[in-house]
């Protein structure tokens, strides 16, 4: 419901907020993309990229210590959710009720982000998968501190239709430059490996962003007005009952439900990157720095037609229509060694393809939640922008969590060059549940789709 009394930001203030989501994507890279291949790293030959940490084998036949100790990680971090948005929706304070929380949360999440790659020994042990659950659960406890707060900012800043779309479009090319940031890693990798071993030059990548991430993050924290811009009202129901108002919204449960089958899918992109680099295109690790940048600059390009195509159609063709585009890249990934085509026109082709649903699921849905909060709180009076924010990361991060149980365990079906299989069936998983989140979007209808 908009307040005729809030001003509109100006683009000076939405920048100064997107720079914070520049911040966090870049933070968070490491933690949800590099610790698989920093703990189970690909195989270039016959040797891997990194000394074993922790057990590389599988436990129970079926599951792996990485994969277990993500899952359990993003379980935590998933939990605490809506835990934290009910308390970013309750408080108040001078200071700003979501920038107080962002506030506690920058430091420790930049400084847990380069701990985690930080194993106290050298050698296989019950200390490193101590250190590792540890820093972990910690990371994902100030990632969703700092998270929460700020996506609820969204709807408070947008309480304007028209800056809804704006706010969404910039917010996406601040979280894909930080993106693309994060996955040079690869090269800074092989930048800083004079003199060094190759842990302790992926380990200084990672402290350079983590120190970025920190400055970046901060910058809404200080200078970001929102007791000027945001129209906020109090929230006094407690966090259950907040919860369930929200999953009550039918429309949002269609779209959580599609979300949660994305998040998925894409965390195998972003899982199995230097995999698919390895062992299905036969690039060196790299090159999947170069993949990662050119689908994000692809996806910059679309931006602006996104905006047109979400205006001209509507948010859930443009949304529907990427669930199906993306999942046919997974297809031709997975058929790369089959259609016969050369690698090196298929890595840049796919790369290229996928600029599309990127810019799609990029912009979009934060668009589409910040509508539902308003119809709701046109029909119920209820200001529940954090939980329903939370809500839709609470099925984000279900959805990561669920790939990175998964993705481990089907590369014990192979993930070298000369027995690539594993690689190859998680691009079909991935496929499938392309198509399941295409057929559950395809029930959404809420009235500014």
């Amino acid at each position: 419901m908009e307040n005729k009394n809030t001003p509109r930001p100006p683009l000076s203030q939405i920048i100064i907020y997107a720079i914070g989501q520049f911040g966090w994507a870049l933070a968070s890279f490491g933690a949800g993309n590099l610790l698989l291949y920093f703990y189970l790293p690909p195989e270039t030959g016959t040797e891997a990229v990194f000394p074993s940490y922790i057990y590389q084998g599988a436990i129970l036949g079926i599951a792996t210590v990485i994969g277990l100790v993500n899952f359990s990680g993003r379980i935590f971090d998933a939990i605490t959710d809506p835990l934290i948005a009910g308390w970013s929706d309750r408080k108040q304070s001078k200071f700003g009720k979501r920038k107080s929380l962002m506030g506690l949360a920058a430091v420790p999440f930049a400084l847990f982000s380069f701990l985690i790659f930080y194993p106290p020994s050298e050698i296989v042990g019950l200390a490193n998968t101590g250190w590792l659950v540890g820093t972990v659960f910690l990371f994902y406890l100030f990632f969703t501190m700092y998270l929460i707060p700020y996506n609820a900012l969204i709807s408070e800043l947008g309480h304007h239709p028209k800056d809804r779309m704006l706010i969404s479009t910039i917010i996406s090319v601040a979280f894909a430059l930080g993106f693309i940031v994060g996955g040079f890693a690869y090269q800074l990798q092989d930048v800083f490996s004079d003199g060094r071993t190759p842990t302790e030059a992926f380990q200084m990548a990672i402290l350079i962003f983590a120190a970025v991430s920190l400055f970046l993050m901060l910058i809404p924290v200080f200078f970001l007005n929102e007791n000027k811009y945001c129209d906020q009202s109090p929230t006094y129901i407690d966090a259950k009952q907040s919860l369930k108002s929200v999953f009550a919204n039918v429309n949002f449960k269609w779209f959580a439900a599609s979300d949660f089958t994305y998040w998925i899918a894409l965390s195998f992109i972003q899982l199995g990157v230097s995999y698919y680099t390895v062992n299905i295109f036969g690039m060196e690790t790299s090159m999947a720095t170069q993949f990662l940048t050119l689908s994000f600059l692809s996806s910059f390009v679309l931006y602006i037609p996104i905006n047109y195509l979400v205006k001209k159609f509507s948010k859930k063709t443009v949304l529907s229509i990427a669930f199906l585009f993306f999942g046919l890249t997974f297809l031709l990934t997975a058929l790369t060694s089959i259609l016969g085509l050369p690698q090196e026109m298929m890595f840049y082709g796919i790369a290229i393809g996928s600029g599309f649903p990127l810019a799609a699921f990029g912009i979009v849905p934060n668009a589409l939640i910040a509508d539902i909060v308003h119809e709701h709180e046109e029909k119920t009076g209820q200001n529940l922008a954090g939980m329903f924010f939370g809500a839709r990361t609470f099925m984000m991060k279900m959805g990561i969590s669920v790939a990175n149980l998964i993705f481990p365990s089907l590369l014990l079906l192979g993930k070298s060059a000369d027995n690539p299989l594993g690689v190859q069936v998680t691009a079909f998983v991935a496929l499938g549940f392309m198509v399941l989140g295409w057929l559950l979007f395809s029930r959404y209808e809420g009235k500014t789709a």
